[in-house]
C-alpha cells in the first residue's frame, strides 16, 4: 500500500492555497486543487503537472462530488483581502457558510481529515493584545468587514460541530497577515499595495496615521505551520503568525528602503472597523506543533519585492 495521501485544497489557485499545494506535491502527496477563480489565478498552479496533480474549476458553494478517495480536505476558498470581500460580500458569506458545509460534507463522506483556513480577523478590532485562542474577539457583525469576520467565525463553529457531532477529525488554523510571492498586484492589503506603489513611483497610501500595528508572516513559515497542524492531533484553533509586531508606517518605510523608491507617504482616512492592533500569541503553536516563524520581515520582503518587480515587468511586456 502507498503512503501517498490524496489531498483536496479548495481555493488552491489562490496565494496561500497554491503555496500549500506546491509544498504537498514536493512532499509526495496527490493534490486536487478546486477553485472557481473568482480571486484565484490559474497561473499560480499552471506549472503543477503530472499524475499527482489535478485542477478542477468549481464553486464550492455548490455540491461537491469527487469520485476518487480523499484523505484530507483543506478548505481555503474565500476572498481574503478587504477589497475582495467588500466587492463580493454575499459570496464571501456564502463560501464561509455553504462552502464550509459542502467541504465538511465531502470530508465526512470520505472519512477524511478536514482543515479550515480561518483568520485572525475572527478577533476583529481586538481589545486584548496579543491575541490568544481563548479570546472571543471584538467584531462588528453588521459593519462592512463583518462579512469576512463573521463568515470565518461561522465556519469555525460549523467545523467544531462536525467534530463533536460526527467525530470528524478537524483542524482550525487562525492565519495572521501573510505575504510572499504570488500575491496579486494591488490586492488591497498593505504589503502588495505598498510594493506596487513603490516600484511604480506612486505615492504610498497609508490609512490613518500609520500607527496601527500588524504582524506579518512569510508564506514559507506559514505553510510549514499548516502542515505541522495537519499532521497533529490538535482539534482546537491554533494561531499561526509572527509575534513581531510592527506599525504600518514602519512597514512602508522598510518597503521604501528595500525598493530604493522615492515615493512619498500619503495618509488617507482609516477604514471603518480597521483593527488598531494585531499580534498573535503563538504559545499553543509552540507547545503542540513545535512551530514558530524563522523568517524576519526584512528577509521575507526581499524575495517578495523581486517577485512583484518581475510581475510588473511582465505586465508591461504583455501590454
Amino acid at each position: 500500500m502507498s503512503d501517498k495521501r490524496a489531498i483536496l485544497i479548495t481555493g488552491g489557485a489562490g496565494f496561500l492555497g497554491s503555496h500549500l499545494a506546491a509544498h504537498l506535491l514536493v512532499a509526495g502527496d496527490r493534490v486536487i486543487v478546486m477553485d472557481n477563480l473568482l480571486t484565484g489565478d490559474i497561473r499560480n498552479v499552471s506549472s503543477f503537472v503530472g499524475d499527482d496533480f489535478l485542477f478542477v474549476k468549481h464553486d464550492v458553494t455548490q455540491y461537491i462530488v469527487v469520485d476518487e478517495h480523499i484523505d484530507c480536505v483543506l478548505h481555503f476558498a474565500s476572498p481574503a483581502s478587504p477589497d475582495d470581500y467588500m466587492r463580493y460580500p454575499i459570496h464571501t458569506l456564502k463560501v464561509g457558510a455553504l462552502g464550509t458545509h459542502k467541504a465538511l460534507g465531502l470530508a465526512k463522506h470520505h472519512g477524511a481529515q478536514f482543515l479550515l483556513a480561518s483568520t485572525s480577523e475572527v478577533y476583529g478590532d481586538p481589545q486584548v493584545n496579543p491575541q490568544n485562542e481563548s479570546y472571543w474577539g471584538h467584531v462588528n457583525p453588521i459593519g462592512p468587514r463583518g462579512v469576512y469576520d463573521e463568515a470565518k467565525r461561522f465556519a469555525e463553529a460549523m467545523t467544531m460541530a462536525y467534530n463533536r457531532s460526527h467525530g470528524l477529525a478537524t483542524r482550525i488554523v487562525r492565519i495572521f497577515n501573510t505575504y510572499g510571492p504570488r500575491m496579486r498586484l494591488r490586492d488591497g492589503r498593505a504589503i502588495p499595495n505598498f510594493i506596487t506603489q513603490a516600484l511604480l513611483g506612486e505615492p504610498i497610501t497609508i490609512y490613518g496615521d500609520g500607527s496601527q500595528t500588524r504582524s506579518f508572516t512569510y508564506v514559507d513559515d506559514l505553510v510549514r505551520g499548516i502542515v505541522a497542524l495537519l499532521d497533529s492531533d490538535e482539534s482546537e484553533p491554533v494561531n499561526l503568525g509572527n509575534p513581531e509586531e510592527v506599525t504600518i508606517r514602519t512597514l512602508a518605510e522598510a518597503v521604501l528602503e528595500l525598493t530604493g523608491s522615492d515615493s512619498e507617504l500619503v495618509e488617507e482616512p482609516l477604514p471603518i472597523d480597521d483593527p488598531k492592533v494585531r499580534c498573535p500569541d503563538i504559545g499553543r503553536a509552540r507547545e503542540v506543533l513545535g512551530w514558530e516563524p524563522t523568517v524576519t520581515l526584512r528577509q521575507g520582503l526581499v524575495p517578495t519585492i523581486d517577485w512583484f518587480r518581475e510581475e510588473l515587468d511582465g505586465s508591461n511586456s504583455r501590454g
